[in-house]
């Protein structure tokens, strides 16, 4: 009886102490963890990525509208067919986009650390924080504007026919696209980037 008495004992212990896990658990943040990274804002994937020069998805308006980037156009030339002159003129455009993209990306690291830095000991004011702010966005434009405009640079070196092989082999086409141009783009520039007659 005794073992009884102690085992229920322990059940409804149990049970109380799960429940009041799962009621404190309501308020956890989704950012529990992060506390503990050096700089707050960027994941240690995010920094590895922008210290190697990355695209750090900034490119999606080009890479996700049928605009190849030289990085993928790289890994992908055989299945594509460029000719070494292409890939010449690819590998050129990605060395100065990669040159571009690690400075302004170190620098984008740099900035965050002392934001953070700034937020650890002493508080910045409202008008520091703005100038700080505006630095910071001012230096991930500049390294969006690097990755997007070197996607613009691409469909002059590429066939019509290599530009929808790419896109085809990134996943990013339905069966026809030429017969399935998404609401929103221009069907003209769609047609063009995706090889359609």
């Amino acid at each position: 009886m005794r073992n009884l008495i102690t085992a229920v004992g322990l059940a409804l212990a149990m049970s109380s102490q799960i429940a009041l896990a799962q009621t404190s658990g309501d308020h956890v943040s989704k950012y529990a963890g992060q506390e503990k990274r050096t700089i707050k804002s960027l994941s240690a994937d995010d920094i590895a990525e922008l210290q190697r020069g990355a695209g750090w998805g900034l490119a999606k308006a080009a890479e996700l509208n049928g605009v190849p980037g030289p990085a993928h156009l790289l890994e992908l030339k055989h299945e594509i067919g460029l000719t070494p002159e292409q890939v010449e003129k690819i590998q050129v455009i990605y060395n100065q986009m990669k040159t571009d993209a690690i400075v302004l990306g170190n620098r984008l690291i740099a900035q965050e650390l002392e934001l953070e830095k700034r937020f650890q000991s002493d508080i910045p004011s409202a008008k520091e924080l703005k100038s700080m702010l505006s630095a910071l966005g001012a230096t991930r434009s500049q390294l969006r504007f690097v990755h997007l405009a070197t996607h613009l640079k691409t469909p002059d070196i590429l066939s019509d026919e290599q530009v929808a092989s790419y896109n085809q082999l990134r996943g990013y086409n339905s069966d026809d696209p030429c017969a399935n141009i998404p609401q929103g783009h221009n069907p003209a520039m769609w047609k063009k980037h995706n090889g359609c007659k």
